[in-house]
């Protein structure tokens, strides 16, 4: 184009018109006239519809010459079918459009609509729910250390030695065979179990408060070891409290925590039952409770339960002396790792059960139970009673996909405790709005280390990302820590916190103090210490 020029101050207006309707109308010609250069030429855009022809198989406009044409043609026949029926020529294929300008509008229609689609999909998680942490932050807490999953993915701890038993305490239930020919067809209801299953966290175990005192320098529970193992795959908040004690490393879970509770469609793409309301059936927490009790009363159901028992030398361990309840079938082992650098990992591990094998050697189980809680058609799942007596992969993958974490945290507890099967029950609620009852629909067995691989599930990543957690903590001075798996982000928080912080023991103790004061009559104040713990090298006890 010839250059023209033109001043700041005159008027200007459309930079280019593309439409051709501007120039079309003669009383619109002045309108964007340039106020300078009388005289001057004013160049205007060609319309240059008529210089090219876009090639189109497609039906064009009938105009009424095609319509005499296709009235010519009778009654059954095809716009491009003539009286011998043949194909059409290639003067007939090559029909022009005589509107480019609404291909144009269609071409931009489609891109548009294209876009629009990926700016769902990029904006799927916008409107999310904000989640919530498991633990209330103070502002006074000093954030230490921030550990994001990605990098916690690439660790790597490889050539870990088998453990060392130090004890095992308790006693174990056979397992009930029948429970294997369960199908859909011939379900069985699932009981209710009048028993007491201890959950007792690390310091408050007797026999590891012993085994402090002569065998390893970092303490916990299979649940928290196999929590923190894998951290990258959780999507929930959860926390555990690190007390540093001498050169010692305790794992604790907080006090009245839902560390226990089981997760429902943790990792699902879309969570069907994040809105509901607080007293629905299907909310998180509820969801939590019913999978928990599911767990709990599946194990318990599918021993026989009665008969004898496979006892060890050692009694359990929490159970007192004057408790009335039934307790329920579990042995606890207490192992040793060596993961080098003089740092040696004791562990209390558990047992569901115990079966015969070959030469009528006792094999022990880790039992868990998947739970269908709603309508497959709401919730975007496989219909179990469908599909699980003839699909039952696609219903593990399914599990899998939604449960990675729950899944993978069972994986590594029966690989920690030495099971030398994992069991897995399916679960599913008689009515799918009726939370109360639930009936059982199949079994299924593997072996852990089998197991592990299929889910891809790698322990030199595991055993990795607990030695890294390890090395950092034994670093810290004395005190107690936190580690925060935040709501929102894929990053573990390590805090300080007082020393003071969830622990229930101080308050009982200055309540006790305060009464003491009041009933002595000569007014000296009776000190008791608070820890007597912390004097002789133990941990300060949380529930």
């Amino acid at each position: 184009m010839p250059y023209q020029p033109f001043s700041k101050n005159d008027k200007v207006g459309r930079i280019a018109d593309w439409t051709g309707q501007t120039y079309s109308d003669p009383r619109l010609a002045k309108k964007y006239q340039p106020h300078f250069g009388g005289g001057q030429q004013i160049y205007f855009a060609d319309d240059d519809d008529g210089n090219y022809q876009l090639v189109d198989a497609s039906r064009g406009p009938v105009t009424s010459r095609v319509k005499t044409r296709l009235s010519r043609m009778g009654p059954g026949r095809g716009p491009w079918r003539g009286r011998q029926g043949g194909r059409p020529n290639a003067q007939q294929a090559m029909m022009t459009r005589k509107n480019p300008r609404s291909q144009a509008n269609q071409v931009r229609s489609k891109l548009q609509g294209r876009q629009d689609t990926r700016r769902r999909f990029d904006n799927k998680n916008s409107n999310m729910k904000k989640r919530d942490a498991s633990v209330f932050v103070q502002p006074s807490w000093e954030i230490l250390e921030e550990m994001d999953f990605p990098r916690l993915s690439k660790l790597t701890l490889p050539g870990v030695e088998d453990p060392e038993d130090l004890l095992v305490c308790g006693a174990l239930e056979y397992y009930d065979r029948s429970y294997d020919r369960v199908n859909c067809k011939q379900g069985k209801i699932l009981q209710q179990v009048n028993r007491v299953h201890h959950k007792v966290t690390t310091t408050d175990d007797p026999i590891i408060r012993n085994l402090s005192k002569t065998e390893g320098n970092v303490f916990a529970t299979d649940s928290i070891i196999a929590t923190i193992m894998c951290a990258p795959r959780s999507v929930l908040s959860w926390d555990i409290i690190v007390q540093r004690v001498g050169d010692k490393l305790f794992f604790d879970k907080r006090d009245h925590s839902d560390f226990d509770l089981l997760t429902v469609h943790e990792t699902a793409i879309e969570i069907p039952f994040l809105d509901d309301p607080a007293n629905s059936v299907n909310s998180p927490r509820h969801l939590a409770l019913e999978a928990t009790y599911i767990n709990f009363n599946f194990s318990q159901q599918v021993l026989k339960m009665g008969e004898q028992k496979y006892e060890f030398p050692n009694p359990n361990p929490f159970v007192d002396k004057d408790e009335t309840n039934e307790v329920s079938s579990v042995a606890y082992r207490y192992r040793k790792w060596k993961l080098g650098d003089d740092v040696t990992l004791v562990v209390r591990c558990e047992h569901d059960a115990v079966t015969t094998g070959p030469n009528d050697k006792p094999q022990f189980m880790t039992i868990k139970a998947f739970n269908e809680w709603g309508d497959p058609k709401t919730t975007n799942t496989i219909d179990w009673r469908q599909k699980l007596d003839v699909q039952r992969g696609a219903v593990l993958a399914s599990e899998l996909k939604n449960n990675s974490n729950k899944l993978g945290k069972w994986t590594i507890q029966a690989l920690l405790s030495g099971s030398d099967y994992i069991k897995f029950g399916y679960v599913s609620r008689v009515h799918a709005k009726d939370s109360s009852k639930h009936i059982i629909l199949g079994t299924q067995t593997f072996r852990p280390k089998e197991f592990a691989g299929q889910i891809n599930l790698n322990m030199d990543n595991a055993w990795g990302v607990l030695r890294c957690l390890i090395d950092y903590c034994l670093k810290l001075p004395q005190g107690r820590y936190l580690i925060l798996k935040d709501p929102n982000k894929p990053l573990l928080v390590l805090y300080k916190v007082p020393d003071n912080a969830f622990s229930s023991d101080d308050e009982k103790d200055d309540d006790e103090e305060e009464e003491e004061e009041e009933n002595n009559d000569d007014g000296v104040k009776d000190k008791q210490p608070s820890n007597e713990a912390q004097k002789e090298g133990g941990p300060t006890k949380t529930a």
